[in-house]
């Protein structure tokens, strides 16, 4: 198996639902600590305007502070919907810029302000001046499997916004399963289309767990030849503009699961766990991760 990147989306999309404000000092101690998990990259938060989600609105703060002293391979990445979000993330010293629009009209509509396809070109060209900055740079199609609004989404429109990204050099490209109305056979489906497009395309799979199929899911996508995931600590998430998305795959049992099949043991699973169990004791609430509560198969083997 190539190696698989572990993405760490639970500072940005796992908090962004929370209402209750977290002390940037507390981000920034759950967010190091990631780090220090071995996780390949941590998504620290979205350029997003702090009126419409000021759960985001120390994200500039966040990354200034951790690449200040940054001394390990872990990218710190950031989420940039616009042209002000994207000065934002130059001027914080973001190290990769997450861009995306939706196949949803609705959504694109509730998120962007724009139709689905403008939206797109507004992130081509973004991501085409990130890439002349220096960084790195993954481009997103939302919705991709369903929306929480409009219902199925039609696969043409998702994979002619895939096929206009590689049009413009962005090779990176990750489907978003935003509402959680994903399932395997349309993921294997759906992700093959697109690793189809071009040789270069390397592809990125974010779930949600709405209706419980996201690992499995995320098994589909391996299936296929998908390389890269996002999940979030503890199970943590949501879109705030899009109906009934609930929590991504958590970050701890995706990598139990990699681990129980021999894949990714240079990760420290209990680092995870603890970072998982932290969150869920600052929120004072059961989250829908399950190996923060259990633990791993492995550590109870060897107890």
């Amino acid at each position: 198996m190539k190696h698989i990147v572990v993405h760490e989306v639970g500072p940005r999309d796992g908090l962004q639902m929370e209402r209750e404000v977290v002390p940037t000092d507390t981000k920034e101690d759950w967010i190091r600590r990631t780090m220090e998990s071995g996780v390949d990259i941590v998504q620290v938060g979205s350029f997003v305007h702090p009126v419409k989600v000021p759960q985001m609105a120390d994200t500039d703060e966040l990354i200034r502070r951790l690449v200040r002293d940054k001394c390990s391979p872990v990218i710190l990445a950031g989420l940039a919907l616009n042209k002000r979000g994207m000065e934002r993330g130059l001027e914080c010293g973001v190290e990769m810029f997450a861009l995306g629009a939706s196949a949803s009209e609705t959504h694109s509509m509730k998120n962007t302000g724009m139709a689905s396809m403008d939206a797109t070109h507004r992130i081509i060209g973004a991501g085409q001046e990130a890439l002349s900055a220096g960084k790195k740079v993954q481009v997103s199609v939302q919705s991709a499997f369903g929306c929480g609004f409009e219902g199925p989404i039609s696969e043409v429109r998702v994979l002619e916004m895939a096929a206009a990204y590689v049009d413009a050099g962005l090779f990176n490209i990750s489907l978003a399963d935003t509402a959680g109305h994903a399932h395997p056979t349309q993921v294997e489906r759906l992700f093959s289309a697109v690793l189809d497009l071009d040789p270069n395309v390397e592809c990125t799979a974010h779930f949600h767990n709405t209706y419980g199929l996201g690992m499995a899911n995320i098994m589909a996508a391996l299936r296929v030849g998908v390389t890269s995931f996002e999940t979030s600590f503890a199970g943590l998430g949501g879109c705030p503009f899009t109906k009934v998305a609930a929590g991504n795959v958590a970050t701890e049992d995706f990598v139990n699961a990699l681990q129980l099949q021999g894949v990714r043991e240079d990760i420290d699973l209990g680092r995870l766990i603890k970072v998982a169990g932290d969150v869920a004791g600052y929120f004072d609430r059961d989250m829908p991760g399950c190996v923060y509560k259990t633990g791993s198969i492995r550590s109870r083997e060897l107890a």
